[in-house]
């Protein structure tokens, strides 16, 4: 009896958690594992999640929208996906929302890919053009938003659901004319696949007056009613993260378990791309990752609501909330 207590304690002195404490925790990506969202990764390889008491199962996804569809229908607890269809959510789900609990991407990855051959030059020259992605796709999701702010009639784009796999071959090939994506993924694909960036046309939203935010990490409604464990995800994501960011090839490294047939260096890219464009902007490195501005967000709560033609605007705390944030000090990732 003696000798247990004396293993217990000393498993406590060593931050070990007992596996009969471990709590399952299941979490969706919203997207192939790939580069920017390797800090996941190396927070489960490296024992992050476990030293927090959690025992985590990690699965890719196949868009924001359907990452928020698996933590809503309790699925899965935990996700990591597009702010905006969150909103979109939590508007048509009143009582049953679903929270934001760690903002990813500060500045978002949006946007529309074309390539110059197709003749595309301005938004206004995609109407009647042929439109790539998958349903699920954060960028197609918001398209009728950016068709709003650049003018464009939306209803004039013809729509072919693709899979994730499918969507740059597609263009590349000339099935479809244009495509949604996040800038970081299907730009670097379009290279991958023998495209040169000089024949790349891409619109950001973020570039047409879009002021929205990107990724962030969603819990479920029954999540959100054990605090201690939320905070311990994010303690432990937060840790990876700024390690990611001081050293992306740990990274690379994760991903490249999880798919040995992975590009490591386009992912590096990739990455890099994703840390400098959307995750260490200005308000980060100055306030920590994973808050947000309260009256930014609450502008971009009102915008996306007004273009997906939402009746009313869901209140701005039930859609993220900080209470669960580690201290600003651990939140301190750039470099």
């Amino acid at each position: 009896m003696l000798g247990g207590l004396a293993l217990a304690a000393a498993a406590a002195l060593a931050g070990v958690v007992p596996a009969a404490a471990q709590t399952s925790l299941k979490f969706t990506l919203d997207w192939v594992f790939q580069g920017p969202t390797s800090p996941f990764l190396v927070a489960l390889d490296k024992g992050y999640y476990k030293a927090e008491g959690l025992d985590v199962t990690m699965d890719p996804g196949q868009g924001s929208a359907g990452a928020v569809q698996r933590v809503a229908t309790g699925a899965y607890d935990i996700g990591f996906a597009d702010v905006n269809s969150l909103i979109e959510y939590n508007a048509k789900n009143a009582g049953k929302e679903v929270l934001c609990v760690f903002m990813a991407y500060d500045f978002p990855p949006f946007g529309v890919h074309t390539l110059k051959k197709t003749g595309i030059a301005k938004p206004a020259d995609l109407a009647g053009k042929k439109l790539g992605a998958p349903v699920f796709d954060a960028s197609y999701r918001l398209f009728p938003a950016f068709a709003k702010k650049v003018g464009l009639d939306a209803s004039t784009v013809q729509f072919v659901n693709l899979t994730p796999q499918l969507r740059e071959q597609s263009l590349v090939q000339g099935s479809v004319d244009f495509i949604t994506g996040h800038y970081f993924s299907s730009v670097l694909d379009l290279e991958a696949r023998g495209v040169k960036p000089e024949d790349i046309v891409s619109f950001n939203y973020s570039d047409y007056k879009m002021d929205v935010y990107g990724n962030g990490i969603i819990i479920s409604p029954a999540l959100a009613a054990k605090p201690d464990v939320v905070k311990g995800f994010l303690r432990a994501t937060a840790k990876a993260w700024k390690e990611v960011a001081a050293n992306p090839a740990i990274g690379i490294a994760a991903a490249a378990k999880r798919d040995p047939l992975l590009d490591q260096k386009l992912e590096a890219r990739r990455l890099d791309l994703s840390l400098k464009m959307n995750v260490l902007t200005p308000y980060v490195k100055e306030n920590g990752m994973g808050d947000v501005d309260p009256a930014r967000f609450a502008r971009s709560v009102k915008d996306v609501a007004e273009a997906f033609g939402l009746p009313t605007a869901p209140d701005p705390d039930k859609v993220f909330s900080g209470k669960y944030l580690p201290p600003k000090a651990e939140r301190m990732v750039a470099p």
